[in-house]
């Protein structure tokens, strides 16, 4: 009996008690999590839409993502993305793809406001995923310097503090932010296209989202107060840039004074 007694209070018991408990309780939150964040947004979208959406996506998309947009050896599965990623890719005329890089381009859009609406719909349909953003996330109504920190944060390492974008690697970059829709710097939070990460509802809230629309639609109003911003690249380069111009101004006049002398 002392020995059995002695094997119930082991401590290594208590330990494997509390890493069991600590996994069943993570696991249950990431699958509420997930399930939460990962709704279908097909509940909008009609029966017509999500036929005619189909319909658009065989002759468009197919050569590329498959039939049922299971995906190919050409392009991924897009089932569980959602309407948002297909909102976003369409919308930006990313997709469809012109021809293969490093990254897709934007360019002009293929589709009109009804077409990406009926491929959004019949992508949602294939599986849950981020659904197209409320309009009252996207009203540049929130907290510009609460927006500013989440930014600097979690963005300005690759869009640049300024948001003028920036060089990643293998021919990759991450573009500019002036004159994107706010719906679309949505999306592309939630769903995190090319190299971009994605930014959940637990990472960054919706209203931490509309907060930092907020405060990337305030710099592009507001311009640079200092001047010609020279592709809001920093100090360093700006400094370089004075240092070779001052140069190049005291260069010329040098060889201007001489030439005047003899």
């Amino acid at each position: 009996m002392k020995a059995l007694s002695q094997k119930r209070r082991h401590p290594l018991a208590a330990i494997a008690l509390l890493l069991m408990g600590l996994l069943i309780t993570g696991g249950l939150y990431a699958v509420a999590t997930t399930v939460n964040e990962a709704k279908a947004s097909t509940t909008s979208y009609s029966a017509d839409d999500v036929e005619e959406g189909g319909k658009l996506f065989a002759a468009n998309c197919a050569t590329c993502h498959g039939m049922g947009a299971s995906g190919t050896d050409a392009g991924p599965s897009l089932v569980g993305v959602g309407a948002a990623s297909v909102d976003f890719q369409v919308g930006t005329g990313r997709m469809p793809m012109q021809m293969n890089g490093p990254q897709a381009m934007k360019k002009p859009v293929q589709f009109n406001d009804e077409q990406t609406n009926q491929l959004s719909a019949y992508v949602a349909s294939l599986g849950a995923g981020p659904a197209i953003p409320e309009e009252g996330l996207l009203d540049e109504g929130g907290d510009a310097a609460a927006g500013g920190e989440l930014f600097r944060v979690n963005c300005a390492m690759c869009h640049n503090a300024a948001a003028a974008g920036g060089a990643l690697t293998r021919g990759k970059f991450a573009p500019a932010l002036a004159d994107v829709s706010g719906k679309h710097i949505y999306e592309a939070m939630v769903t995190g296209p090319q190299n971009m990460p994605v930014f959940s509802d637990s990472n960054i809230t919706p209203e931490d989202k509309r907060d930092i629309i907020t405060f990337l639609k305030q710099i592009e109003t507001t311009g640079s107060p200092g001047g010609a911003d020279l592709g809001s690249l920093g100090p360093v380069a700006e400094g370089l840039f004075v240092w070779v111009a001052g140069l190049g101004v005291i260069i010329a006049f040098t060889i201007w004074l001489t030439s005047r002398t003899s």
